[in-house]
């Protein structure tokens, strides 16, 4: 974000929007303690806390709070915020506990190895309380900072479960429960840390500047300072800075990170093209009709940010429980003493000792040990095999999914167009079909076109030579031309034959059988007659009617398609996948809308996707599942867990 957002509004003098980054900030206690320090903050008119990305989103009244106050209060609580935009003057050093949390479970273990050993006592204390101090440093500081902010949550009941033992003369039982509570937030601590490294590792930044053309000069900016109007120059191979619409060029656009079209779409003058898509082989000059605030990118990060807010009644659950869970504890250790001391005349010492010992009890590892060891192992060996799991919560709703639903190109599909039929034209030459695939792939070798590949490709594996064409010109949209072995060889979709009158009835009846098949059709003709028509298709992964079947084995009752490519394309991969629910055509809204139904008929969902139009439905899923070499940054932020390959089968796993 480069700077705070700043718009009037009706209710307050100046109304900002500020994303704070936030060092400290490790797991859901942190989040919880920030949000009950700053939300009485007089101005706070919302609050949102990423513990993933160490970010916090307020947005507030100018005019009674500002940016310092926040970064103060947030201060307060022993972790340090700045503005997102901004470089911290001192950057904060993380420190590395693994040594001393080490050497304090050594003493705790050499401290019940003297008690064991040695009849006298009085030589373990020494060791318990070493390891204490060493291991106790940070739950105590979080503890004191709980009691001045007059919070009492897990910190606070396990320091009164430490001074119980304590009291006691429980030596072993204060260290123990000290180690045990400081090594679980350790083990979160470093989980945390390796999601955040993973996902950075994987994450490709949209472009940040582009080349803006301004009276026959050319020079290049930020996005953020664009304005709709601007013309703007996109290179081979280059991603689309902003929305806009083509004024000159002609050139391929891969549209899956955003639509989901299996295929490069062909973009000439008065098309519209969409940023983070990625230009093909021709150079565009486009105008900007959108700023970077609200391209189709923005709008969709948007919902993912509204589809994770739905999320906040579980976490709130969870939240009240650790609120009055730690006073009950107290005020319960308070009557136990009380009452039968003041009420009934009982001894005092006996009472004291039953209200400590319910101190001490009612601080289970259950409760304290935040990352359970089960939990922990099970992250730590799906991450051995390239699955990443955001969190232990994550880990534990995979067990209620009822329902998966997939997204198609690049999940269940290669992503790549390739030469699934070849079919004599009727009417045509009676030639040999390889010396026409071959005339083909001479011809489309000079393009760049994903398709051509494909045809090239097909070519090269049926063993025939791909060379000999000369004066090959490529027509972008349309296919390519040129001559081979003496004679004129065309190369392209219907609309290209169709221009150089080609295109017989046999040619057009061809191109609906394969488009009614979800085939993209290429003709080849060869010295003025037609001689083949290719199909042309997205590969499913081999592997993808095996994960559908694991999946049911697993009982998942309900698999579904969600994609924004054809009826006719998606019908042909369900079919081979084993997937009966196909929904087709659909923008990202519309697949969050189909993840709320399904939610609604079957039960808790897991989304499959990889791309920036799968984030809103990675989001509003009970579980979201990003394909992580492939995913785009807002799908992976969005998804609770990321597959580090593209590898279906980890799915089941």
């Amino acid at each position: 974000m480069a700077s705070p957002a700043v718009s009037a509004c009706p209710t307050c003098a100046i109304h900002v929007e500020s994303i704070f980054h936030v060092a400290g900030l490790c797991c859901a206690d942190e989040a919880l303690l920030l949000e009950r320090r700053l939300r009485p903050l007089a101005g706070v008119e919302r609050l949102s806390v990423d513990v993933i990305g160490q970010k916090m989103h307020v947005a507030y009244d100018g005019a009674l709070l500002t940016s310092a106050r926040i970064t103060g209060a947030v201060a307060e609580t022993g972790m340090r915020a700045w503005l997102e935009h901004e470089r911290p003057v001192d950057p904060p050093v993380s420190a590395d506990d693994r040594w001393p949390l080490a050497l304090a479970g050594v003493v705790t273990g050499a401290g019940v190895a003297l008690q064991l050993l040695v009849p006298d006592a009085r030589w373990a204390w020494p060791a318990f309380a070493l390891s204490i101090a060493v291991a106790g440093r940070q739950p105590l500081r979080k503890a004191l900072t709980s009691v001045r902010r007059r919070t009492l949550d897990i910190h606070v009941l396990m320091l009164l479960a430490v001074a119980g033992a304590l009291a006691l003369g429980d030596w072993a039982e204060a260290a123990t429960v000290v180690w045990l509570f400081a090594a679980s937030q350790w083990l979160e601590v470093r989980t945390m840390e390796r999601a955040r490294e993973a996902i950075r590792s994987v994450i490709t930044l949209a472009p940040t500047d582009a080349v803006v053309k301004h009276g026959g000069h050319e020079h290049r900016m930020p996005v953020s300072r664009i304005e709709p109007g601007a013309i703007l120059l996109v290179a081979p191979g280059e991603k689309i800075p902003l929305d806009g619409v083509v004024t000159a060029g002609h050139s391929d656009v891969n549209q899956a990170p955003i639509t989901g079209e299996s295929l490069p779409v062909d973009r000439t003058p008065g098309d519209e093209v969409f940023a983070g898509t990625i230009n093909g082989h021709g150079a565009l000059e486009l105008r900007v009709t959108r700023a970077v605030r609200d391209t189709t990118l923005a709008r969709i990060v948007h919902l993912v940010e509204t589809a994770q807010a739905e999320r906040a009644p579980a976490q709130q659950f969870i939240d009240r429980f650790a609120r009055w869970y730690t006073p009950a504890v107290v005020v319960a250790a308070a009557l136990v003493f009380l009452v039968p001391v003041v009420f009934l005349g009982a001894p005092t010492g006996a009472w004291a000792y039953r209200a400590l010992v319910l101190l001490v009890v009612a601080c289970p590892c259950a409760l304290v040990i935040s990352t359970p060891v089960s939990i922990v192992a099970a992250l730590a060996t799906a991450a051995r095999r390239g699955v990443l799991i955001k969190g232990g919560a994550h880990l534990e709703r995979l067990a209620g999914v009822r329902v998966v639903a997939f997204d198609k190109t690049g999940t269940l599909t290669c992503g790549e167009p390739v030469v699934v039929t070849i079919t004599r034209v009727a009417g045509g030459d009676e030639g040999d079909e390889g010396d026409a695939l071959a005339a083909a792939a001479a011809v489309e070798a000079r393009s760049a076109h994903p398709i051509a590949r494909a045809v090239v490709q097909a070519a090269r594996s049926r063993g025939l030579e791909v060379t000999g064409a000369t004066g090959v010109i490529v027509r972008p949209g349309r296919g390519a031309e040129g001559t081979w072995r003496g004679v004129r060889v065309l190369a392209g979709n219907t609309r290209f034959m169709r221009e150089h009158g080609l295109a017989t009835t046999a040619v057009e009846r061809l191109a609906g059988e394969l488009a009614a098949r979800g085939e993209t059709a290429v003709f080849v003709a060869v010295d003025g007659r037609a001689r083949l028509g290719l199909g042309l298709a997205d590969r499913p992964r081999p592997e993808a009617a095996e994960v559908v079947d694991l999946l049911r084995a697993h009982g998942i009752a309900h698999v579904a398609l969600l994609t924004g490519d054809t009826p006719q394309a998606a019908a042909v991969l369900a079919a081979a996948a084993g997937v009966t629910d196909v929904r087709a055509g659909l923008l990202p809204e519309d697949k969050l809308a189909a993840v709320r139904e399904l939610r609604a008929a079957h039960g808790p969902v897991a989304m499959v996707g990889d791309g920036v139009n799968d984030a809103p439905a990675l989001a509003a899923a009970d579980v979201g599942i990003a394909m992580g070499a492939i995913g785009s940054a807002t799908a992976l932020e969005a998804a609770d867990i990321a597959l580090m390959s593209d590898e279906l089968r980890k799915i089941p796993y």
